[in-house]
C-alpha cells in the first residue's frame, strides 16, 4: 500500500522535529560542559543555590555577558607599584591593628577591581564578576567577607582575621597580574603572609 502525500509530509515533519530536538539536546549538553569547565566548583555551587540546573546556567551565562560588556584592562606599572606599596602597609599594620587591616584589605581589593574596569558595586556583584574571570578564587573572597562580617560582632579571632587577609592577598595578587586580552589566570606574584601573633583580642 502506497503512502499518500499527506502521510509523507507528516513523516517529514516528525523527522524534522526529532532532528531539531536532538540538535537542541546536544547543543545544551555541550554548553553545560563549557560552563562547568569554565566555572568549576562555582557551577555546582550555583546549581545548589538556585535549586535548578537550567536556572543556574542562565545565571552563569548572564554573568559572562555582564563581564564581557566591561572594559577590563591591565594595570599600568605605576598603578601596580602603588597597590603593592599599599598592600605592604596593610600587612605591616596587621600585628597592631588586625581588624583594621582586614577592612583596608577589602577596600583595596575593591579599588584594584575598579581600576581594572570592574564596577565593584557591592559584594554580590563582586562575587559574580570574580566568578567569571577568577572562578578558582571567588571562594577566597567569600571566605574573607564572612570573616569580616564576624569581625563586626566580635566573633572573629585574630587568627581568623589573619586568614581573611591571606584570602584577600590571593585575589589581590591575581588581579595585579591579570591579562585582560587572554582571559586567563596567571600565577600570582609571591606576596608574604601577614605576620602571626598571639591572639590577644576577639
Amino acid at each position: 500500500m502506497e503512502l499518500d502525500s499527506l502521510t509523507w509530509i507528516l513523516i517529514a515533519v516528525v523527522a524534522f522535529l526529532l532532528g531539531a530536538v536532538i540538535v537542541w539536546a546536544l547543543t545544551k549538553k555541550r554548553r553545560s560542559g563549557q560552563l562547568r569547565e569554565r566555572f568549576g566548583d562555582e557551577y555546582d555551587r550555583t546549581i545548589e543555590a538556585t535549586g535548578e540546573r537550567s536556572r543556574a546556567e542562565r545565571e552563569l551565562e548572564q554573568r559572562e555577558e555582564r563581564v564581557a560588556r566591561l572594559d577590563i584592562r591591565p594595570l599600568t606599572p605605576a598603578d601596580r607599584d602603588r597597590f603593592l606599596e599599599r598592600w605592604g602597609v596593610i600587612q605591616s599594620r596587621f600585628v597592631d591593628e588586625p581588624s583594621a587591616s582586614v577592612a583596608e584589605a577589602d577596600e583595596l581589593l575593591e579599588e584594584v577591581m575598579r581600576t581594572r574596569g570592574y564596577p565593584a558595586e557591592d559584594p554580590e556583584h563582586i562575587e559574580a564578576d570574580l566568578s567569571v574571570d577568577y572562578p578558582a578564587f571567588v571562594e577566597s573572597y567569600r571566605a574573607a567577607r564572612s570573616i569580616r562580617a564576624r569581625r563586626g560582632d566580635g566573633r572573629a579571632t585574630t587568627e581568623d582575621l589573619r586568614h581573611a587577609v591571606i584570602h584577600y592577598r590571593t585575589l589581590f595578587a591575581h588581579l595585579l597580574e591579570y591579562d585582560a586580552s587572554e582571559r586567563s589566570e596567571p600565577a600570582p606574584r609571591p606576596l608574604p603572609d601577614p605576620p602571626a601573633r598571639a591572639d590577644r583580642t576577639r
